[in-house]
Parts: C-alpha cells; structure tokens; sequence
C-alpha cells in the first residue's frame, strides 16, 4: 500500500508530494501499537543501543511531525530537524528539485521550520505516547538566518537546553549551504567558540545527551584536519559526514541553487568520511551519509570507518524497500 503512494508521489510537484507524504507517515504512527526498528546488528554507540545501523537524516522530517511512522517504517533512529529557535519560512519556492536520471535532489530550503517550541510539543507527545520501542530519536539544531553569525551559538545553546531529555542525541548543524554565513562556523575562531559553548551547555544539563557535529563535504584536507583536532580537544561525542554539496557533477543539467544530495555525493562523501576516520580516535563515533542508494554503498561507508549510517534521498527514491534492505546489514 505504501509502496503505491509512492509512486503516485512522484507524479506531483517534490515539495506538495513530500508534505502528503509526512501526512502519510502521521496517519502511520497513529496506528496502534508498539514500534520497533528492524533487528539487525545491534551496535552500542554514544552510549546509546541502537537495534540496527540505518538512521533517516534530518531534513526530511523538519518539525517531528511523523517520528512514529517513520519509526514504524524500521529505521533503527531518526534524526529529526533542521529546527531553529524561532519559526521561520525559509526560502522562496520553488526550492526542491528532483533530477531522477541521477538519484539526485538540489535544496535550497533555508531551514524552513516551526521552531523550537512546537518540536519540544511534538516530541512531548511522542514520548508520553511511549510506543517507540527501541528507535533512537536525534534533533538536529541550526541558526535562524537573521541571527547574526557572532551570535549563533546562542541558538544552538538554546536547543541543548530545550531538547534535554527529549533528544536521545543532538546534531550542531553548521555545514548546510543554504543559509549565509554558515559553514563558516566550521573554521578557526568560531569552530572553537562553537565547541567550547556548546559543551559546557552540554555538561550543565541534567541528562547527558550525546553531542555530534555534522561537517560539510566540500571541506578541504586542511580544514577537515582542524576540524577533527578540535572535535578531539572538546571531547565532542561524535560527528556526522557529511551535508550536502555546492559541487555539481557536469552532466546534470539545469543547474539550480541549492544543496546536492543524492548519488553524486556517494564518492564526495566517502573521500570525506575516509579523512575524517584518518584523524580521529578510532572509537569516536562517525555517522556516514551521502548518496547511499544499496547495500554495496551501505557496507562501504560501514567498512571505511562508520559505525551508523543514514538516508534521505536515496529514501526519497527507492523508499520503504531500501529500509528493509539496509537495516538487516
């Protein structure tokens, strides 16, 4: 049944075809019942029992909306998100584009949200439902795009304080190319400033919830190096390669504005995911995503130093299949 939704989604505009299919995955998680993931190779990673190595990235639910039908979907955690403090429309439409010749999407969504109190709601709800049994839940925290850059680490420090207890674990998302300024939180003095703030917010909280920063993939050696020095000095809990990419391949055509993700980002991120292995403890954790689309891609990312894993397009266009695929590896 699922399966032919799907299909019929794609005959739709992305963006009116992704809201029917949170309206979906709503209706799916209201079915009664316990949900479980998918068993598959039970891995104990930040701390956390993760029944299966298969994570949904954020982006794709943005404000908690459908975590139980997506968790019923077997996915082992969800990263809900990118949420910011306040509400904000993000960019003009259109800002979704499917290329289905390469298993590709360009975004150029801009954070578009509900804000931090609607999600705290949402997740309330969920956890007083109480019918996730085993499925990880992460929230992945950004600026809102009128926050100056000098600021922004208030924003993150807001969401460590509002997700406490909520969150299983938290993602810094200072790596997604569409909102200004951003990525330059990745380098030097901000880097710093970032890790330094957010950790003692962490330390302050009355639970621990692990804290993982999510990295771009157009980093370069020397950048990807200093980010993994420091992600080291502060005792960071883990790290998520990568986001998507300003690079195109040459042959995609109509080239919009925006963030590539999808199978051209496979190689990108691997490359990624291989430096960030190279330079960082081998028990700190890594989340490898970008264009995993099969069990080959999967078990590479795996091999090459990932303890999990996530989707989102490659979701997006195989769907509900893929998820039972992948999390019995």
């Amino acid at each position: 049944m699922f399966r032919q939704i799907e299909k019929l989604l794609f005959l739709l505009p992305p963006e009116v075809s992704h809201n029917l299919a949170i309206t979906s995955l709503k209706t799916l998680g209201a079915m009664p019942g316990p949900i479980k993931p998918i068993l598959g190779a039970k891995k104990k990673v930040m701390g956390l029992d993760f029944q299966n190595c298969l994570g949904l990235a954020a982006g794709f639910d943005k404000d908690a909306q459908a975590v139980e039908g997506l968790a019923r979907l077997g996915f082992g955690f969800i990263e809900v998100g990118t949420v910011t403090p306040r509400p904000q429309p993000g960019n003009s439409k259109p800002r979704l584009f499917r290329y289905p010749d390469h298993e590709a999407v360009i975004n150029r969504m801009g954070f578009n949200n509900l804000g931090m109190d609607a999600m705290v709601k949402k997740l309330n709800g969920v956890r007083e439902r109480d019918k996730l049994m085993g499925t990880i839940v992460g929230v992945n925290i950004g600026k809102n795009k009128d926050t100056p850059i000098e600021k922004a680490v208030e924003d993150y420090v807001l969401g460590i304080e509002r997700f406490n207890g909520l969150a299983d674990y938290l993602t810094l998302n200072i790596s997604s190319p569409n909102t200004p300024g951003l990525r330059s939180m990745q380098t030097g003095d901000q880097l710093e400033q970032m890790l330094d703030t957010a950790k003692n917010a962490q330390s302050r909280q009355k639970k621990y919830v692990p804290l993982v920063v999510k990295v771009a993939p157009d980093l370069n050696k020397e950048s990807a190096e200093y980010m993994c020095e420091k992600i080291t000095e502060y005792e960071l809990d883990g790290v998520i390669t990568t986001n998507t990419t300003l690079d195109r391949p040459s042959n995609l055509g109509q080239n919009e504005e925006g963030g590539l993700s999808g199978l051209p980002l496979f190689q990108k991120s691997l490359e990624i995911l291989k430096l960030f292995r190279s330079n960082l403890h081998p028990n700190c954790p890594i989340v490898g995503v970008g264009g995993i689309s099969n069990e080959e891609k999967a078990k590479s990312f795996l091999n090459n130093g990932a303890h999990l894993i996530q989707v989102y397009t490659g979701f997006v266009y195989k769907g509900t299949k893929m998820v039972h695929n992948l999390s019995r590896i």
